[in-house]
């Protein structure tokens, strides 16, 4: 086996064979509402143009970017952040978009990835508890703040990094990230301009919100 044929084992974790990428798939059906880096274009065109190549992954430098397995669908293989295991830091220069070759991850894009929500009843704040760790963890000025002792997103502000989901310490996670629609839905935005999470979470179809909604 000549050096241009061997498989290294990133290659093998990243989908390449023999240096080449994995040609993007486009099936039939509504895009995935998924989690994307900072800077993607519309979900649609996302993974038309996405090669799979992991470029951004490698330049992480927090290793957020990971690779969506089957379970996503359509968007397998593709860039995504889990923000349980390794949210988006917001570094500065957002190395990830210099990276992406096919131009999916572009400057002239929102940097906003979704956006966070508090989920009262989990909250160690709301129930009584002292408690500021979002807050102070957030790395994007004027996302998160503390009013009367309880944490307030501003979501307008919000990027969706996911760094207050990764330290809540509350016993049941109290911050839910949804992620932004790219495409997903030609439904017209909330009256107030505010981010419409029961739309994110159910699309067109007609489904009660659960019991513990985020507040």
């Amino acid at each position: 086996m000549t050096a241009d044929d061997s498989i290294s084992r990133r290659d093998m974790m990243l989908g390449r064979l023999a240096g080449r990428a994995r040609p993007p798939e486009t099936p039939a059906g509504p895009p995935p509402l998924v989690h994307r880096p900072p800077g993607a274009v519309d979900e649609e065109a996302f993974l038309a143009g996405c090669t799979r190549c992991g470029d951004c992954i490698t330049a992480c430098p927090v290793d957020a970017i990971v690779l969506a397995g089957e379970r996503y669908g359509r968007a397998a293989g593709t860039p995504v952040i889990d923000p349980m295991t390794s949210p988006c830091v917001m570094c500065d220069g957002t190395p990830c978009i210099p990276a992406c070759e096919p131009g999916v991850l572009t400057a002239d894009a929102s940097l906003a990835m979704g956006t966070a929500s508090i989920r009262v009843p989990n909250c160690l704040a709301h129930q009584g508890t002292f408690c500021t760790v979002c807050s102070e963890r957030c790395p994007v000025e004027g996302a998160l703040e503390v009013v009367a002792g309880k944490p307030v997103v501003h979501e307008q502000t919000c990027t969706g990094c996911g760094v207050c989901q990764h330290v809540c310490p509350a016993p049941y996670n109290a911050v839910l990230i949804l992620p932004r629609q790219r495409g997903r839905s030609t439904a017209p935005p909330p009256a107030d301009g505010g981010f419409d999470w029961r739309q994110a979470y159910f699309g067109d179809r007609s489904l009660a919100p659960p019991d513990d909604r985020p507040s």
